[in-house]
């Protein structure tokens, strides 16, 4: 009999901007996978900040809706999202270029669980909540 374990789950929801959705095929093997850069906007709408995230895509739907996102980032178009991360922590890099060359550098990482909304060039191309009600209507 195995013992029930507590967890205690970080969650990030918020919106921004995607960047850099890419396929990922490990050198030695392993299997592909998606990521993506989500440039996250926060504080009061007048002067708002942006926070940086690179995410690794986990689950069907998110990376269906990121491989969708990449052919719009790809032609120039400007892709807006709502979305949930989980698993996020801090990664320490060195600086190789630039005037900040040989600083070190705060990568944030984390999981892309879930997109709920996606527009492009402001417009909705995607809703969660529109596919789980057609997936609901479909098993009627």
């Amino acid at each position: 009999m195995s013992e029930k374990r507590d967890y205690f789950n970080l969650h990030v929801r918020g919106l921004g901007y995607l960047d850099r959705a890419r396929e990922i095929r490990p050198k030695r093997g392993g299997k592909p996978f998606w990521a993506v850069d989500i440039t996250a906007i926060h504080g009061p709408a007048d002067a708002t900040q942006r926070t940086r995230f690179q995410c690794i895509v986990r689950g069907r739907e998110a990376e269906r809706v990121v491989r969708a996102a990449a052919r719009h980032l790809e032609a120039g178009r400007k892709v807006l999202a709502g979305f949930k991360l989980g698993d996020l922590y801090a990664e320490l890099y060195r600086i190789t270029s630039g005037e900040r060359a040989g600083e070190q550098g705060v990568a944030l990482k984390a999981r892309l669980l879930t997109v709920y909304w996606v527009k492009v060039d402001g417009r909705l191309v995607y809703s969660a909540e529109d596919r789980r009600g057609k997936a609901d209507a479909d098993a009627a």
